[in-house]
């Protein structure tokens, strides 16, 4: 092997240098980039119960009457309610205007919040039937 000129080696030093930070980084690198990490899957949204859906709906409407909202005066049909819905409405809005007199609007709120629950929970959600439904008549 015949020695290198002083350029030849020049060249050479500053190749393997340039080339060393490369070679230390890939040695230094997985072969394949990490796996992201395992997140638990998504649960399904639970359907709501009746009671729940109840509760909700009949919370909404007593707490828009008590506040004097630019929707209170819709009927129960407006409304969305079922008559032992409205019935549980008239209830808690009488309820929650009782306790307004003399604890504030605050109270009144949990109160109405409350005797919805309670009753929607007791009732099943109260999906009882307008009573000017009727039921079908016989084929015939």
């Amino acid at each position: 092997m015949r020695p290198l000129g002083r350029s030849a080696a020049h060249a050479t030093t500053v190749a393997l240098l340039a080339a060393a930070p490369l070679a230390a980084s890939a040695a230094c690198t997985p072969a394949t980039p990490p796996a992201p990490p395992k997140s638990a899957p998504a649960a399904a949204p639970r359907p709501s119960s009746p009671a729940e859906i109840c509760s909700a709906l009949v919370s909404y409407w007593a707490k828009e009457a008590l506040a004097g909202g630019r929707w209170a005066g819709l009927d129960w049909e407006q409304k969305g309610l079922s008559n032992a819905q409205f019935a549980i409405h008239e209830d808690a809005v009488a309820a929650g205007r009782a306790v307004e007199r003399t604890h504030g609007r605050s109270k009144a709120l949990e109160v109405v919040d409350r005797v919805v629950a309670e009753r929607c929970a007791a009732e099943g959600g109260a999906t009882g039937s307008s009573e000017h439904r009727r039921a079908p008549s016989p084929a015939g």
